[in-house]
């Protein structure tokens, strides 16, 4: 629009940006649900079962404790921002709304933690290796795809 018709239109780019920001940091409480975010885990494969799992709870409670405080401090912030406020410029809108994702994400990445481990601990659910599942997913289509081809003589 803006070589065509002359027209910029900045509020488009910063609700791209905001909306970019909530997409991400939801994303990760979604990824925390499934048990999809990334570590090391080779060598707490190598472990005996149980070891690994202590540890895996261990730093699963470290990071509660660090989404916890992290949603504490942004609401600290959400609050100054509130007391003195400040707009985006072309929005207009209050960046302490804009911020209320940090509290709300963080929150919810640590109950899907904690819901994560309650689950493997009390009901005996391993949650799946996201990785392995997607690597799974292609090879056995690219199995399929040449088994199909190789099948019906199209080879």
């Amino acid at each position: 629009m803006r070589v065509t018709l002359g027209i910029g239109m900045a509020w488009i780019e910063e609700l791209a940006r905001y909306a970019f920001i909530w997409f991400v940091f939801l994303g990760a409480a979604h990824a925390a649900h499934l048990g999809a975010h990334n570590r090391l885990q080779t060598h707490i494969k190598l472990l005996p079962k149980r070891v690994a799992n202590t540890l895996l709870l261990l730093v699963d409670l470290m990071w509660v404790g660090f989404c916890l405080v992290l949603a504490w401090k942004s609401l600290d912030l959400i609050g100054l921002l509130l007391e003195f406020p400040y707009d985006s410029p072309a929005l207009g809108w209050s960046l302490a709304y804009v911020y209320f994702v940090f509290p709300i994400a963080f929150v919810l990445m640590a109950f899907r933690v904690l819901q994560v481990q309650y689950m493997k601990l009390v009901k005996g659910i391993e949650p799946g290796d996201v990785e392995q599942q997607e690597v799974s997913k292609i090879t056995e289509g690219e199995s399929n795809t040449t088994g199909n081809s190789s099948s019906n003589g199209k080879g």
